[in-house]
């Protein structure tokens, strides 16, 4: 039963994020709540490790300022105990150009007294760093000539 209603609190999480209410999407989240994405934060100085709401609020906001529209959907959603994982696939548009930048997240929630506690997040960053940078990277890579994706 409680897995259910993680499993609602994440969905109702996702909804509030992706409308854009950063402080909706805090509220569901605990004071100490702690987000881990591996990536590049040469390039994605938004994502990496974060602690607490002040941190996760200024990652969303940046977040929120680079991209115009955000979406997703969520086709796998599982869900055991106080742990909620998701697959998301994500939609972004990107403000400077209006591009739709979209890819998959595995993200793992751990819930703490009904509020998100814990957020780990695997993406496919290469695929993603192609998509922002709007370069193919693997052609780079390889000594080829620059190309615009």
């Amino acid at each position: 039963m409680t897995a259910d209603l993680h499993r609602q609190r994440l969905l109702n999480f996702l909804d509030v994020y992706y409308a854009g209410d950063i402080e909706g999407s805090l509220a569901r989240c605990t004071d100490d709540v702690a987000f881990v994405a591996n990536a590049p934060v040469d390039l994605l100085p938004h994502m990496g490790h974060r602690r607490g709401t002040a941190a996760m609020r200024e990652m969303w906001t940046t977040v929120r300022a680079r991209y115009s529209e955000m979406r997703c959907e969520v086709p796998i959603l599982v869900a055991e105990g106080d742990r909620v994982a998701a697959n998301i696939r994500v939609f972004f548009r990107k403000r400077s150009n209006q591009r739709m930048v979209q890819f998959d997240i595995a993200a793992f929630y751990t819930f703490r007294d009904g509020r998100i506690a814990q957020i780990r997040e695997i993406i496919d960053t290469f695929d993603m760093v192609e998509q922002v940078l709007e370069r193919d990277v693997s052609a780079i890579l390889r000594g080829e000539r620059l190309v615009e994706i």
